[in-house]
């Protein structure tokens, strides 16, 4: 599915265009960051700020794609395989089940505002109810199903950069092991501004938030790469970021309590997803070598 060069001139190339991509990444991030570190707030600008951070890496890989190829193929556009994408729809909310299923159990849950959410749903089709169950539940029908496409459309800026333009370049020149590592590593980098100097962050210590974001991205780099090179669909990148924010931002920690022992375990700066996240890249990383050349290449050299 993607062609390895031999070519020393095909591989340097290769080079160039990642290095042209990052640097007009970082060149179009700047200026975003500033208004956001002023403030000490990722609410500065109404959330421009914060979709445009989110969106350079798309637009740079897009860019990078129209300058050296003149054309904007090879980013993954076609659907690919349904089960590649039912996959990528169900694995955030199988790992964040995991860890959130079991405090909701312990009675660490408040429900009211979730429930609260489906009211102006059920009201707009004439429909009544006083019960949480079936309020909850409706808030968490609408969220997996209608707010896909909106949250979707949000992140696709970043899965078009990472992983619709990064990681089958560098497939070209290196293994998938540690394309998904660069790749993390720079999604993360790439976060830490807002985390460090702004207000992007857990209800733990700050340390603790940063380590557990830096592995869980980086775990999610395994996972969306993974998901990206087998199916070749940008596609399922895009459903995993939905689902992921969804699941976890949107419908979890909307039904958690704080506590002390959630601030540690929960939210995306939280142990637990660190955790779920990292089993899941580990399982797949172990199934490697059914990825096309990238995982004969892991199979040789890893």
């Amino acid at each position: 599915m993607w062609t390895r060069y031999s070519s020393a001139t095909e591989q340097q190339r290769t080079k160039t265009k990642i290095t042209f991509y990052l640097l007009l990444l970082f060149a179009i991030s700047i200026p975003l960051y500033w208004p956001i570190v002023r403030e000490r707030s990722i609410d500065a600008g109404n959330d421009f700020f914060v979709l445009g951070l989110m969106w350079s890496a798309g637009i740079a890989g897009l860019i990078t794609r129209l300058v050296f190829e003149k054309s904007v193929r090879g980013m993954g556009w076609k659907w690919g395989r349904w089960k590649y994408q039912w996959a990528s729809y169900f694995i955030p909310i199988a790992y964040s089940s995991v860890v959130y299923i079991p405090l909701l159990l312990a009675g660490y849950g408040k429900f009211a505002r979730k429930a609260a959410n489906a009211q102006p749903l059920l009201h707009s089709f004439g429909l009544h109810t006083t019960s949480t169950a079936v309020l909850v539940a409706v808030s968490i029908a609408f969220d997996a199903t209608v707010s896909v496409i909106p949250n979707g459309i949000v992140g696709m800026g970043e899965n078009l950069g990472w992983q619709g333009f990064l990681v089958p370049e560098l497939a070209k020149i290196t293994s998938y092991t540690r394309l998904s590592l660069i790749v993390g590593i720079l999604w993360f980098i790439h976060h830490l501004p807002v985390i460090l100097w702004a207000d992007y962050r857990g209800r733990g210590p700050l340390w603790l938030g940063v380590l557990c974001f830096g592995i869980e991205i980086v775990s999610s780099s395994f996972i969306a790469a993974w998901m990206r090179l087998k199916s070749g669909s940008v596609w399922t990148a895009v459903l995993l970021h939905a689902m992921h924010n969804i699941f976890v931002q949107g419908v979890f920690d909307g039904m958690i309590r704080p506590t002390p022992l959630t601030a540690y375990l929960a939210g995306e700066f939280g142990i637990g997803i660190a955790i779920s996240t990292t089993v899941v890249a580990y399982l797949l990383w172990r199934r490697r070598s059914e990825l096309p050349e990238v995982g004969r290449r892991d199979e040789l050299k890893d």
